[in-house]
């Protein structure tokens, strides 16, 4: 039985002919590669149908390159919503194009892909190891951010004009999504641009990727939210704490910080329904044996509860109801209606969450993303993003990365666990 096969192919702009300035340490071989599968089962389904098992290339540097580093010029654009991270990865591109290939041109263009589109003026910035050495201490992006789509053909003519060889774009599903149209345009066009992707998404929702920058920050921040929910919870008869996370579609955010905090004792994410009833029940049954509770949500849970405009944002995206203050205000009136008392605090930590720097172990895998990305850069490939994969770091498609959200399995291990965690019903 033949098996639909996975297309890890990555796109080149050429042969790589120069030999790398990188010295000092070890390279990688074009053989090497990394397995997506990684129980043996499935390896031998592949192998009984007789195929190859399916296979990421590795990351890191390649002894030969395709760019000349004295005549390359790049450019970097970070879009989209703020994550801890973000100027840690501008600061390693930079370091590593200056300090491991001797490029001297790297423009950083502000506020997104609007940087890229001549009509909104805004000026590019020259990024050297001076402006970028001490930023990782800080939050946000020194570049700026900004959503939704720019004219295509726009950004090409800028990056043409400016010959700029290759483009990072530091983002999630929608800044891939524009990458790759950036990609396409300049394959029409016959020109040698690359164009790297480095995966931005607090929610940690794109494919083929086991993780992405900003996440654990994400989940370790949470917990001073959760944690004072607790502490407001215990301290009243009936208490309640409410905590509203990210996580549009998918709720690894509000699992994990489940997981990571024990105080949670319900989890709510986009994953998994429920309906108003069954979990007012639930909590009811919980306050009666225990007198407290604390709730967590993820952004996107509930929305079949609440009457949705279908508004869109500027990225496309369907603006979602506030589940957070959905869920205050029903349980605060159910609980009017019981005629009891009740207690309800209410914390929504997201933008703060957002905009703080990432902790040390982020920091590091920023670091490591940013020296892949030029690394790939430098090579000559495009219209991929620099991944994460069972410890290695890969080369991965755009279009396979963007193919389809990764989501909590409501069947799988993760979800078990935080059942088992929570105590909560499996359905409500």
């Amino acid at each position: 039985m033949q098996i639909p096969e996975l297309d890890f192919s990555i796109s080149t702009l050429g042969e790589c002919r120069i030999p790398s300035p990188m010295t000092n340490g070890h390279t990688i071989s074009d053989r090497d590669h990394v397995l997506y599968h990684n129980h043996l089962e499935k390896i031998e389904e592949h192998l009984r149908a007789g195929q190859s098992p399916p296979f990421f290339e590795k990351a890191g540097p390649r002894e030969k390159i395709y760019f000349d580093p004295s005549k390359l010029k790049c450019g970097i654009v970070t879009c989209g919503g703020l994550c801890p991270g973000l100027n840690d990865v501008i600061r390693a591109i930079v370091m590593s194009l200056y300090h491991h290939y001797g490029v001297r041109t790297i423009f950083g263009f502000r506020y997104g892909y609007e940087g890229l589109s001549p009509r909104h003026g805004h000026t590019p910035v020259e990024l050297t190891p001076g402006l970028v050495a001490g930023i990782h201490d800080q939050g946000g992006t020194i570049l700026g951010s900004s959503r939704g789509p720019q004219e295509v053909p726009e950004m090409v003519d800028t990056l043409e004009r400016m010959n700029v060889g290759i483009l990072f774009a530091i983002g999630g599903d929608g800044t891939l999504r524009g990458a790759q149209a950036i990609s396409e345009e300049i394959g029409k066009r016959g020109l040698k641009i690359a164009v790297i992707g480095v995966p931005k998404t607090i929610d940690n929702d794109i494919s083929c990727l086991q993780r992405s920058f900003g996440f654990e920050t994400a989940v370790t921040e949470a917990g001073t939210a959760i944690t004072s929910a607790h502490t407001e919870a215990l301290g009243a008869r009936n208490g309640v704490g409410l905590v509203k996370l990210m996580g549009r579609e998918s709720g690894f955010i509000a699992a994990y910080a489940a997981l990571a905090y024990n105080d949670v004792n319900f989890c709510l994410v986009p994953e998994i329904p429920f309906t108003l009833e069954g979990f007012l029940d639930a909590l009811e049954k919980r306050l009666e044996r225990k007198g407290h509770a604390v709730i967590v949500v993820g952004e996107g849970a509930g929305q079949d509860l609440m009457q949705g405009t279908q508004e869109r944002d500027a990225s496309g995206n369907v603006r979602f109801g506030d589940i957070g203050v959905f869920l205050r205000d029903r349980i605060i009136a159910h609980y009017r209606g019981l005629g009891k008392d009740m207690t309800l605090k209410y914390i929504d930590p997201s933008y703060i969450i957002r905009s703080v720097p990432a902790n040390a172990h982020d920091s590091a895998f920023c670091l490591l993303l940013g020296h892949n990305a030029v690394h790939a850069g430098m090579s000559g490939r495009t219209n991929m993003v620099v991944g994460d994969w069972g410890g290695e770091f890969t080369h991965v498609p755009i279009p396979m990365a963007v193919s389809r959200r990764k989501k909590i399995d409501p069947g799988g291990r993760l979800w078990s666990i935080v059942l088992a965690s929570t105590g909560q019903p499996a359905v409500m």
